[in-house]
C-alpha cells in the first residue's frame, strides 16, 4: 500500500471525526459564542501536545520557517472560526458541502507553491466531485441564495492555506510542534475576547464542549498524519466523504432529511474520490520498466 493510499485512509477517518465535532459545535453554538467554542477546543489541542512539547522544550518550538507558521496559523484561525460560524447559520449538510471548495483551493495552491503535479486522473476526480457539489447545492436555490454561503467559503480558503503550509512544514516539523503552535496562538486569538464573551457552561454544555474538543483534537492528529503520508491535493479529496457523515448526523441530530438531489450528488462525490484512489493504487502497483 503506497503512502498516498495510506494518507487517503487516514484522511477518511479525520473527515469523520471533524464532521462529528462540527455537529456538536452546532449544538454548542446555540448557547455559547463561536470564539468561546474555539478557545475551549484549542485548550484541548494544546493539552494533547503538551507532554511532547515539555519533553522537547525548547527545541520543540524551534523552527526555520516562521513565516510559513504565521501563514498557516492565520489560515487555520479563519478556517476554524468561520467553520463553527457556518454550522450556526446554515444546515449542517449545506455548510459541509460549501467547504468542499477547499479541494479546489488546495489543488491550485499545491500546484503553485509545492510543485505538486495535478494529474489527469486527479483533474477528472476533482471535476466529478465539483459536479456532485453543484447538484447538492442547486445554484439559485438553497445555499447560494444566501450571503451566509460566503462564511464556509472563507473557511475553505483558510483551510486550504493551512493544508498547503502543513504539507510543507510536516516534512521538517514534528506533529507536536505543529499542534503546539496552533494551540497557543489560535488559543490566544480566541482567548483574549473571553474577558467579554465568556459564559460559564452548565453540566450538559460542558459535556458537549469537552466531547467536541476531544474529537477535534484527535481529528487534527489524524489529519496531520494523513498529510505527512500523502500529497495534499489527493488527501484533501477525502473531504468529500464529509457530506455523507454530515447528512447522517443532520438527520439524526437535527431532523435534516437529505433530498434526492443531495443523495445523487453524494453518490457522485463518493465515486470521484474512489476513482482517484483506485487509479492511484493501480499506478503504484504497476510494474516499473527496467
Amino acid at each position: 500500500m503506497s503512502n498516498n493510499i495510506k494518507g487517503v485512509l487516514w484522511g477518511l477517518l479525520s473527515a469523520a471525526l471533524f464532521t462529528l465535532a462540527s455537529a456538536l459545535a452546532k449544538i454548542a453554538v446555540i448557547e455559547y459564542h463561536v470564539l468561546q467554542i474555539l478557545f475551549f477546543r484549542q485548550c484541548f489541542v494544546f493539552a494533547s501536545a503538551l507532554p511532547v512539547l515539555l519533553k522537547t522544550f525548547p527545541h520543540g518550538f524551534t523552527t526555520k520557517h516562521p513565516l510559513s507558521h504565521a501563514l498557516r496559523l492565520s489560515g487555520a484561525f479563519v478556517a476554524l472560526s468561520c467553520g463553527i460560524w457556518a454550522v450556526a447559520v446554515l444546515p449542517l449538510t449545506t455548510a459541509t458541502t460549501l467547504t468542499f471548495a477547499k479541494i479546489f483551493f488546495v489543488a491550485m495552491l499545491a500546484s503553485l507553491f509545492l510543485g505538486e503535479t495535478t494529474t489527469k486522473t486527479r483533474m477528472i476526480g476533482i471535476i466529478l466531485g465539483f459536479l456532485g457539489v453543484l447538484i447538492v447545492m442547486r445554484p439559485g436555490f438553497d445555499g447560494l441564495a444566501s450571503l451566509y454561503a460566503l462564511i464556509p467559503l472563507a473557511s475553505a480558503l483558510g483551510a486550504a492555506v493551512a493544508v498547503v503550509c502543513i504539507r510543507k512544514l510536516s516534512q521538517t516539523e514534528s506533529t507536536a510542534t505543529l499542534l503546539g503552535y496552533q494551540a497557543i496562538f489560535i488559543g490566544l486569538m480566541a482567548g483574549l475576547p473571553m474577558f467579554w464573551l465568556w459564559k460559564t457552561p452548565d453540566l450538559f454544555g460542558l459535556a458537549v464542549l469537552i466531547t467536541m474538543a476531544l474529537l477535534s483534537t484527535l481529528a487534527q492528529w489524524v489529519g496531520i498524519k494523513s498529510l505527512r503520508l500523502g500529497e495534499a491535493s489527493l488527501v484533501s479529496s477525502t473531504e468529500y466523504f464529509s457530506l455523507l457523515y454530515a447528512a447522517a448526523l443532520g438527520l439524526l441530530l437535527f431532523s435534516e432529511l437529505p433530498d434526492t438531489f443531495t443523495l445523487i450528488g453524494a453518490a457522485l462525490i463518493i465515486f470521484s474520490a474512489l476513482y482517484m484512489m483506485q487509479k492511484e493504487y493501480r499506478q503504484k502497483a504497476a510494474p516499473k520498466p527496467t
